[in-house]
């Protein structure tokens, strides 16, 4: 039987891919700066934008733009453009994003997000991989702060799935919210980040995480605008 090996810009996306699937996670309570998601989604009619720049572990920037809508009760629907600048790949994703219980103040929920990304480029606009991905949702909030806890998979092009969990604590502090978080996925180096967002006006938020991936530096700077 004969096989075909597989082209070098086609590794090289398949390889940004399954980053960019891993780290994209548009969410509405929980939002920016988290990568790990929350259990919760935009109210009916309500839309925002998130628009950030990431330094990933290989060096590349990454810059993304995420819009959200609260398309009925309980269902929002998400989408993503991302750039990587230094290896030129081009990310796009569709998702939908469902709070399958109710939301609790004291109390907790379940959700869930079903969706694809394609990566295309690498100097090669003939290379393209698509991946479908799910994600389990799981939020607690508490007293001392909110809980998220996310596993999920993905599914590249020509490779078998892989497995994403994710782990975060946020917690309000004045003006100002704070949260500790860990994530990765299979064959990968897991992520420890921190991040903070505040308000600076009526539906504009600003934000930031740093972080650390194995031993490279990760951050992250973005800005969320509601509507």
């Amino acid at each position: 039987m004969r096989t075909t090996a597989t082209p070098p810009a086609a590794k090289k996306a398949a390889v940004a891919l399954t980053v960019v699937v891993s780290l994209w996670a548009p969410s509405s309570n929980a939002g920016r700066p988290l990568t790990v998601d929350d259990a919760n989604v935009n109210d009916v009619s309500i839309a925002h934008v998130e628009v950030w720049l990431e330094r990933q572990a290989d060096g590349s920037r990454l810059w993304t733009v995420a819009p959200a809508y609260g398309l009925t009760n309980g269902i929002e629907m998400g989408a993503s453009a991302a750039r990587d600048a230094t290896n030129r790949f081009n990310t796009v994703a569709l998702q939908a994003k469902f709070r399958l219980t109710p939301s609790q103040q004291n109390g907790c929920n379940w959700g869930a997000v079903i969706g694809i990304a394609q990566t295309r480029g690498g100097g090669d606009e003939g290379a393209k991989v698509n991946a479908p991905y799910i994600n389990g949702l799981f939020t607690c909030n508490l007293p001392a702060g909110a809980l998220h806890l996310n596993l999920g998979a993905n599914r590249p092009t020509g490779g078998g799935a892989l497995t994403t969990w994710g782990l975060a604590f946020e917690r309000e502090l004045g003006a100002v919210t704070a949260h500790v978080e860990y994530f990765g996925q299979t064959h990968s180096a897991p992520t420890f980040q921190i991040g903070a967002r505040t308000d600076v006006a009526k539906n504009i938020q600003i934000d930031a995480t740093v972080g650390r991936n194995h031993t490279k530096s990760v951050f992250s700077l973005g800005l969320k605008v509601g509507f």
